[in-house]
C-alpha cells in the first residue's frame, strides 16, 4: 500500500531506489576489480610473458591510463548519448577487455586489454557518480555515492579472494613440479588467466542490470523530454518531491537558457573566466589530484610487493594484504553511515590527517633499514660466468655490509633481453643463501641474450617485525582513506560542479585524478628501486598535506544540499 505522498517514499520507489543502488554498486564493483586484480596476477604474468620492470609497472598503470583517457570523453558522450547508454557501453567494454586479456599470448595484446579495462573503469568513474547525483534525492545522495565506493572496495577484496584461490592452486602445482620449468610456467599461466576470467561475471551482471534502470531525470529534462523526466523521477520520489525538484530545475534551466549555447571549447573558457565555475572546478581538481597522490592505487596494486620488501614472507604478505583490503570494505561501511551525518568536510579532514600520520610512520620504518643498503652491482657483475650467476652469500666478497653475526640480504634485478626478474638471497636462510641465475631452457624468445645486472643492493635483512609494522601502517592508511577521501572524493566530483559545466568539469577533473594515479603507478617500481620505499611514502605524505589544507580551509560543506543550492553558493547568492 502506498504511503501519503507528503509522508515519504512509497513501496515502489523504495524498491526502485534499492535496485538503482545495486546496479550503480555493480559499477563500483567493476572499477574495484579493475584496480585489484593485477596485484595477485602480476607475479605469474612475469613468469609466462617476457616483461621488464618498467613493463610490469606499465601493466599496473595501464588500467589507470585507460581510465584517464576515457574520463576526458566520458562526460561529453554522457551529455550526448545519456547516462544510461554510457553505463551499458562501459559494461560491454569491460567484458571485451577480459576476453582480450584472457587470450593474450604476448605483452602488447595484454597491454591493450588492460587499457580497455581501464577505459571501462574511466567511463564508470564519471558516469555512475554523475547518474547517482542526478537521480537520487538530496538526503540520500551521500549514501548512494558511498555505496558506490563500498562496492569499489568490495571489488578489490573480491579480486584479492580470487587471487588468493588461484595463488594457492598455482603454488601447490609449482611445488609438485619440483623444478620442472614447463610445469611451473603452465601453472603460472593457468593462475593469471583464471584470475582475469573469473571477473567477467560481475561485468555481465552490470550489463544486464543497466538495461532496467531509467535514464537520469535531469538529463531527460535538459533534453526537453519533460514527461519522461517526470516519469523517471516519480520512480524514486513522491509526487510532491518530484514536482518540487522539477520546478527548481526549471528555474535553473531557464536562467541557463537565457545565455547563448556554447561549444565544448567555450565551456572550458567559461570554467576559467567565471568565479562561480572556476572556484568549484579548482577545488575539485585539487581534491581529485591529491586523492591519487596519497598513493592509494599504487598501494593497492603493489601491496603484496610492499609487504614482502618490508620483511614479510610471501604467504604472510598475501594474507596481510587480504585482511587490509577487507578492512577497506569495513571502514567504507562506517563511512556510509557517517557521510550524511558528519558531512564531507569533517570526514575529509579526519581522513587526510590519519593518512599523513600513517605514511610518515611507514616511511620511517622503511628508512630504518633502507638507509643501510649498499650498491654492489659492479661486484656482482664480476661474478658472472657464461651468462649465468651463482652467489654464495656465506663466502662472497661484497665488502663490509653488516656487522659480524648479523644476517645480510642481497637483492639483484637482472635481465635477459626483455625479460627482467628479481632474485633475493638471505645469508642465514638455507633456501636462499645461494643465489643462482640462468636463463630457463624453455625461454626461446630470449635465448642467446646476455645476462645483465640492472641493479644489486645489499644490506640488513628486514625482519618480520618491520614487515608487521609496515602492515600496521598500511592498515591505518586504508582505514582513514576509506572513511574520508575514499567516499567523499566521488561526492566532491559530482556535487561541486555547477550544472552548466558538470559533465565537462567532471571529465577534466577526473583526467587529473587518473593522470596523477597513472604516473605514480607507471614509475613506482623504478622509483622505489632507485630511491627506496621511504622516499615514496614521504612524497605521498607531502601531497596529502596539500589535501588536508584544501579540505580544511577551502571546501564548503555540501551535506543535505541540492545541486542547485550548491551552485548558488559558488555564485555568491547563498551561503551554505
Amino acid at each position: 500500500m502506498a504511503k501519503n505522498p507528503e509522508m515519504g517514499e512509497n513501496s515502489g520507489s523504495v524498491a526502485y531506489n534499492r535496485f538503482l543502488l545495486l546496479v550503480a554498486g555493480m559499477g563500483g564493483l567493476l572499477y574495484g576489480i579493475d584496480i585489484g586484480i593485477i596485484d595477485p596476477a602480476l607475479g605469474y604474468l612475469g613468469k609466462t610473458i617476457s616483461m621488464t620492470e618498467e613493463n610490469k609497472s606499465v601493466i599496473v598503470a595501464a588500467v589507470l591510463g585507460g581510465s584517464m583517457f576515457a574520463s576526458v570523453i566520458a562526460g561529453f558522450f554522457a551529455d550526448l548519448l545519456g547516462r544510461k547508454l554510457m553505463m551499458l557501453i562501459s559494461a560491454v567494454m569491460f567484458v571485451a577487455s577480459v576476453a582480450i586479456i584472457f587470450t593474450s599470448q604476448t605483452y602488447v595484446p595484454l597491454l591493450l586489454g588492460r587499457i580497455l579495462q581501464g577505459m571501462s573503469g574511466g567511463v564508470i568513474a564519471v558516469v555512475v557518480p554523475l547518474y547517482l547525483a542526478e537521480s537520487l534525492r538530496a538526503n540520500n545522495r551521500g549514501k548512494g555515492t558511498s555505496i558506490f565506493q563500498f562496492m569499489l572496495t568490495f571489488g578489490i577484496v573480491l579480486a584479492a579472494f580470487i587471487g588468493d584461490y588461484y595463488t594457492k592452486t598455482a603454488e601447490s602445482a609449482i611445488e609438485l613440479a619440483k623444478g620442472n620449468e614447463e610445469a611451473i610456467v603452465a601453472a603460472s599461466d593457468h593462475a593469471w588467466r583464471g584470475m582475469f576470467l573469473a571477473v567477467i561475471y560481475p561485468g555481465i551482471l552490470f550489463l544486464i542490470g543497466a538495461f532496467f534502470i531509467t535514464e537520469s531525470p535531469r538529463w531527460l529534462y535538459r533534453k526537453g523530454r519533460k514527461d519522461q523526466a517526470r516519469t523517471a523521477m516519480l520512480r524514486s520520489r513522491t509526487p510532491a518531491e518530484a514536482e518540487a525538484e522539477l520546478a527548481e530545475l526549471e528555474t535553473s534551466l531557464a536562467h541557463e537558457h537565457s545565455k547563448p549555447k556554447i561549444t565544448l571549447v567555450e565551456s572550458f573558457g567559461e570554467i576559467f573566466t567565471q568565479r562561480k565555475y572556476v572556484v568549484p572546478f579548482i577545488i575539485a581538481c585539487v581534491i581529485l589530484g591529491c586523492n591519487q597522490a596519497t598513493g592509494i592505487n599504487s598501494i593497492l596494486g603493489f601491496m603484496t610487493t610492499i609487504l614482502q620488501q618490508a620483511g614479510l614472507a610471501a604467504e604472510a604478505a598475501s594474507q596481510s594484504g587480504l585482511w587490509i583490503k577487507i578492512l577497506n570494505c569495513v571502514m567504507t561501511v562506517v563511512a556510509v553511515m557517517l557521510v550524511d551525518k558528519k558531512g564531507r568536510k569533517f570526514l575529509l579532514k579526519l581522513g587526510t590527517g590519519g593518512i599523513i600520520a600513517s605514511l610518515l610512520a611507514g616511511s620511517a620504518v622503511f628508512y630504518s633499514f633502507e638507509s643501510k643498503r649498499v650498491d654492489v652491482a659492479e661486484k656482482v657483475r664480476t661474478m658472472i660466468v657464461g651468462d649465468s650467476l651463482q652467489v654464495d652469500l656465506a663466502t662472497a666478497d661484497l665488502g663490509k655490509i653488516v656487522e659480524p653475526g648479523q644476517p645480510m640480504q642481497l637483492s639483484i634485478l637482472y635481465a635477459y633481453g626483455k625479460k627482467q626478474a628479481m632474485a633475493v638471497g638471505i645469508s642465514n636462510d638455507p633456501k636462499t643463501s645461494t643465489i643462482s641465475i640462468s636463463l630457463p631452457a624453455g625461454d626461446k624468445e630470449n635465448a642467446g641474450r646476455p645476462l645483465e645486472i640492472v641493479r644489486a643492493k645489499a644490506g640488513p635483512v628486514p625482519t618480520a617485525r618491520t614487515g608487521m609494522l609496515v602492515a600496521a601502517c598500511l592498515a591505518v592508511f586504508i582505514a582513514f582513506f576509506s572513511i574520508g577521501p575514499g567516499v567523499c572524493v566521488w561526492l566532491a566530483l559530482s556535487e561541486l560542479m555547477p550544472t552548466r559545466i558538470r559533465s565537462v568539469g567532471m571529465g577534466a577533473a577526473l583526467l587529473i585524478n587518473q593522470g596523477v594515479s597513472t604516473g605514480i603507478a607507471a614509475f613506482f617500481l623504478p622509483i622505489v628501486g632507485n630511491h627506496g620505499y621511504s622516499a615514496m611514502f614521504g612524497f605521498w605524505a607531502a601531497c596529502t598535506v596539500v589535501y588536508f589544507i584544501t579540505a580544511a580551509f577551502f571546501l564548503p560543506e555540501t551535506k543535505g544540499r541540492t545541486l542547485e543550492e550548491i551552485e548558488d553558493h559558488f555564485a555568491g547568492k547563498k551561503s551554505i
